[in-house]
């Protein structure tokens, strides 16, 4: 519930005053706008306390002095990595003393919490300029030229591991209930590579890549997948190819086949994967395969094809339609790594 304005002290001076003159409780907040229970409850203080001022409360004062609180606000506003114990140190050093839960607590007021850092890709400052160019050069592209995108990528999936993730409903202590825990083993119990690729109208191919990946397989990946996924999307003529600058990618042999092709290939900044909508598609994967918990490598790679063909066509739409949002967020951070988010 919202709290309410608090009374002026001349609104409740005049309050005792006009009871004074014998007015009654509802004709009091009548006069001044005011319930009549807010009036009931001035006119008792007064005769409680002979006062209309605010009395002192309960609960202990804050260890943390207002000067405190903007002074370490200040400095993990700065430097986020900044720990609790050296703000401790630093609030010693001015004369109090505090304990690590306090500044946690103190903090969390000011709306700051811990947290774990994201780990994103390394940007160098010609990645940032790079990511910048390219978000400012296609802002105005209109929609109809990113549904003409075949977007593709690779990716890795664990049997077991990180990717395995869950929420379970315990009761206390019961964390280690069979139920509520994922079984996990060394090392992640191995992982398949996947190769896919995706448009507005939906999911193209998804092929498991058996071998380490090199320039000729990669091709032989293109000529077998890349083709056919585009007749299934019905793509118009003219489609465009992404994929992102692996050196697989970019090798003079691939430009030159690609060429030879004649495909169109869409021009990527280095370093970019919050620019690749199929980013948002694996992790939506990742998520559904973690869900059936797959016991073995075969599973695993069955239930992947069994879902990445369940995708809705409609999150594929939602992803490419609402590309501008991608490059207006690189410019809004100034060519850094932005948010990805999955959309339903």
């Amino acid at each position: 519930m919202a709290k309410t304005k608090e009374l002026s002290k001349d609104t409740r001076n005049k309050i005792v005053d006009l009871h004074q003159t014998g007015k009654t409780e509802s004709a009091i907040g009548k006069q001044l706008g005011v319930k009549k229970s807010t009036v009931g409850a001035i006119i008792r203080k007064w005769k409680t306390y002979k006062t209309t001022d605010d009395l002192p409360r309960s609960g202990a004062p804050h260890k943390i002095s207002p000067p405190g609180v903007k002074m370490i606000t200040r400095t993990v506003s700065k430097h986020p990595r900044t720990t609790r114990g050296d703000l401790v140190n630093d609030l010693q050093r001015a004369g109090t003393k505090v304990t690590k839960a306090t500044i946690s607590n103190t903090l969390r007021r000011q709306g700051l919490k811990s947290c774990s850092a994201r780990r994103v890709p390394l940007l160098k400052p010609v990645h940032v300029q790079a990511r910048l160019k390219f978000a400012r050069e296609h802002l105005d592209d209109p929609e109809e030229d990113w549904e003409n995108v075949i977007w593709s990528d690779e990716t890795k999936i664990e049997l077991f591991g990180k990717n395995s993730t869950c929420r379970v409903w315990r009761r206390k202590n019961a964390e280690l209930h069979p139920k509520n825990t994922i079984p996990t083993v060394k090392h992640g119990g191995g992982n398949i590579m996947l190769w896919g690729c995706f448009s507005a109208k939906g999911p193209g191919r998804l092929i498991r890549v058996k071998e380490r990946m090199n320039g000729a397989m990669y091709r032989e990946i293109l000529s077998k997948n890349l083709i056919p996924s585009a007749r299934a999307l019905k793509m118009k003529r003219g489609w465009v190819f992404q994929h992102d600058n692996d050196p697989k990618h970019t090798a003079r042999a691939m430009k030159e086949w690609l060429r030879k092709k004649h495909f169109k290939v869409q021009e990527w900044p280095s370093q970019s994967p919050d620019l690749n909508p199929i980013e948002n598609l694996w992790r939506e994967l990742k998520i559904r395969v973690a869900q059936r918990q797959p016991q073995n490598i075969t599973a695993l790679e069955e239930i992947c094809m069994e879902e990445w063909a369940k995708l809705p066509a409609t999150v594929c739409k939602n992803l490419v339609a609402t590309y501008r949002k991608r490059l207006t967020s690189v410019i809004a951070n100034k060519g850094y790594i932005t948010v990805l988010r999955v959309l339903r």
